[in-house]
């Protein structure tokens, strides 16, 4: 497969689109961030890789850290998860209130706020140093120890942070919130707030590609039926009220963030990463979705 030659045919035809989005302005410091930015990067179960633009410039990853709280949570904890958190697609925004009033407290799926949320709440209570313990678990999957979470973005996160508190609260009075609500969500803007590249995202998502594996050096993180229940969450719910509509033009797992980034995986092809910050009203990168459906329409392959 010419995959270098079909990165450089989508990166053409982008580069031609008008950006009709908008760069998320609801956390201050996000709103800085050039419009103008695009990256994508592949890289393939050969461990071949290929790219354009600016894949290796880090950005906020946002809400793909919530398939990396899932993961860790997933390998630490049995299926009694699940009791607090469902793996059914929202239908609905991702910090919806009214949702979670009307089910009791128990989010739809680990993808939206309130379901990382309950994630966050279960590694604080697993884990001895949560911040430094997930950090870890980036760092293991992406073999690199520069990966931090961006102050900054903590900061001016947390300041806006009122929804999610909200959500906390309503879920704590179902009792579906264990530990304390400011620690909850400080691991919670702490995830959100970790940068990183197109091609360390395509790293850490190798994964989810190769049944649990890191490529770099063949470790097993987490039980291949895990991962297949991974990327079954993703696929059905990694993109809000859009799951469906990523589904149907793309044909892949994968999951957004805010921050303008997408990471999607092809299981035993590829993990494959986009950036381009403007938004689509869905809360998903414009150009972003636009490269992964040109990706596997000019490939001819899916998962369906």
């Amino acid at each position: 497969m010419q995959y270098q030659q079909i990165l450089n045919t989508i990166e053409t035809e982008i580069l031609a689109l008008k950006n009709t989005g908008n760069v998320a302005s609801y956390i201050p410091e996000l709103a800085k961030v050039d419009a103008n930015k695009l990256g994508m990067h592949l890289y393939c179960n050969d461990a071949s890789h290929y790219g354009f633009g600016n894949e290796d410039e880090r950005f906020s990853i946002q809400s793909i850290s919530k398939v990396f709280s899932l993961t860790l949570a997933m390998s630490l904890l049995d299926d009694t998860l699940f009791e607090r958190v469902d793996v059914e697609p929202s239908g609905d925004p991702f910090n919806s209130l009214i949702q979670l009033e009307y089910e009791n407290g128990i989010p739809r799926n680990p993808l939206i706020n309130a379901g990382a949320l309950v994630i966050a709440d279960t590694l604080i209570s697993t884990l001895e140093n949560p911040k430094k313990d997930f950090l870890d678990f980036i760092h293991k999957i992406t073999n690199n120890t520069t990966i931090k979470s961006n102050q900054k973005v903590f900061d001016s996160e947390k300041r806006y942070s009122h929804r999610n508190a909200s959500l906390l609260n309503l879920m704590k009075s179902f009792g579906n919130i264990k530990n304390d609500i400011e620690t909850v969500l400080d691991l919670y803007i702490f995830q959100c707030a970790i940068e990183m590249s197109c091609s360390e995202l395509a790293t850490a998502f190798m994964i989810y590609a190769n049944a649990g594996k890191t490529l770099f050096n063949d470790t097993q993180l987490i039980s291949p039926i895990k991962i297949k229940r991974i990327n079954a969450i993703m696929q059905t719910c990694g993109f809000y009220d859009e799951a469906g509509e990523f589904s149907f033009r793309v044909g892949l797992p994968g999951k957004s963030g805010v921050g303008g980034g997408i990471a999607a995986i092809h299981p035993g092809q590829y993990a494959v990463t986009v950036w381009s910050p403007p938004l689509n009203p869905k809360g998903n990168s414009e150009h972003g979705m636009y490269a992964l459906e040109r990706l596997t329409t000019l490939t001819g392959y899916s998962i369906f």
